[in-house]
């Protein structure tokens, strides 16, 4: 394995989620505040998750096709940083839909990317890459309250430099990763369609995206729910923490999971919980109780989740396939299960309720387990 930058790694994933925390619970109080429909609201908010469903697959073909993966990262981020200075120069519909469009585009090439050098440098040793990842939640729980509290006290306004400032530390981090040698692999001559067609590929991203899919209505309304069964703002501020702090536990313990079960084993646990918590939230909302502990399991159902995937993701996609597959794997699961997700969720809280809604959040997770059950078998080439 090669020498791991440990430290220039978790400073890029600290500023790039710090960004995701401020981004996004806070920047519809401003486009609210200049004036935004509800409808033109939802529209940019959801900008984000519509380019990412696209643009990535460019920029993982871009970057294997050279040999430094970083550099469309780091070019690509320059440039969505400087199309995000446009919120400052007017804050009409069509103007910051452009500018949006602009900057999650550009930006979107540098988690998949980050992503498919830390696991080159990390090897074999991919239990290891929850120990650099949690630096992410640490910097999300940061920004989240940081920004809430100097919301307070401050105009929205403040929110474009906060992420500005953000936008450049994540830059800064980005130029300072060194690349990391992509080592040659007997599938490098193979097209990626060829990797695309296994069952087992087909199975993992299929399950995973029912994942994002469950997450769809918890991510839009969880909030809501909370409030309309009388809990206070403060104490949905506080579980919500509480679902990311588990979830940086269960990253720092990783290692010891991965040398306790396998990754198919770990993606099994991950769903089940899945299909427990959110009947909790959507049956049990008078019970603080049956929350705090489906806060809990937000450590399986996001943390071991998705660090047992992104393993198994860089299990299939070798040598010069590792960045496209990493944004394959962002894109068709996160991407579009999670855009799915959001979209469907509206529909079903208006037309069948909160509980209901949950439900369906708990069949996908449990169609998600029995594809990982069914398909999913991982031999020793991989």
């Amino acid at each position: 394995m090669q020498d791991l930058p440990y430290r220039r790694l978790a400073g890029f994933y600290f500023f790039y989620f710090a960004y995701i925390g401020a981004f996004a619970p806070f920047f519809s109080l401003y486009l609210d505040g200049a004036g935004m429909s509800a409808v033109e609201i939802g529209v940019l908010m959801s900008l984000p998750q519509l380019t990412r469903i696209v643009a990535p697959q460019l920029w993982g073909w871009l970057a294997d096709r050279g040999a430094r993966r970083l550099r469309v990262a780091r070019l690509a981020g320059a440039a969505g940083t400087i199309a995000w200075l446009g919120v400052f120069a007017d804050a009409h519909f069509a103007w910051l839909f452009a500018v949006l469009l602009a900057m999650t585009f550009f930006w979107s090439a540098a988690l998949p990317l980050v992503e498919a050098t830390t696991l080159s440098h990390l090897g074999d040793e991919t239990a290891r890459y929850g120990r650099v990842r949690v630096w992410g939640s640490l910097g999300f729980i940061a920004a989240v309250v940081g920004v809430g509290y100097t919301l307070d006290y401050s105009s929205t306004k403040t929110l474009l430099w906060i992420v500005l400032g953000l936008m450049g530390g994540m830059l800064g981090f980005c130029w300072a990763v060194p690349d990391a040698r992509v080592a040659p692999h007997a599938s490098d001559e193979l097209p990626i369609g060829h990797i695309l067609k296994r069952p087992e590929v087909i199975a993992l991203i299929s399950a995973c995206a029912l994942m994002a899919a469950a997450h769809g209505p918890y991510y839009t309304f969880y909030t809501l729910h909370l409030v309309d069964h009388g809990y206070s703002k403060s104490l949905a501020g506080w579980l919500w923490a509480l679902g990311v702090i588990c979830e940086v536990g269960i990253f720092i313990w990783m290692p010891h999971l991965y040398r306790a079960f396998t990754p198919r084993g770990i993606l099994l646990a991950s769903f089940a919980l899945a299909v427990a918590r959110f009947l909790m939230i959507g049956w049990l909302p008078g019970s603080l109780a049956a929350l705090l502990l489906a806060q809990v399991l937000h450590a399986a159902t996001f943390g071991s989740f998705h660090a047992a995937a992104i393993g198994v993701v860089h299990k299939f996609f070798r040598g010069r396939h590792q960045a496209r597959g990493q944004a394959l794997y962002g894109s068709l699961a996160f991407g579009v299960g999670g855009a799915i997700g959001g979209f469907a969720s509206g529909y079903a809280w208006a037309g069948l309720g909160p509980a209901l809604t949950f439900t369906l959040s708990s069949a996908c997770a449990l169609a998600g387990m029995l594809l990982i059950a069914w398909k999913l078998r991982l031999e020793a080439r991989d």
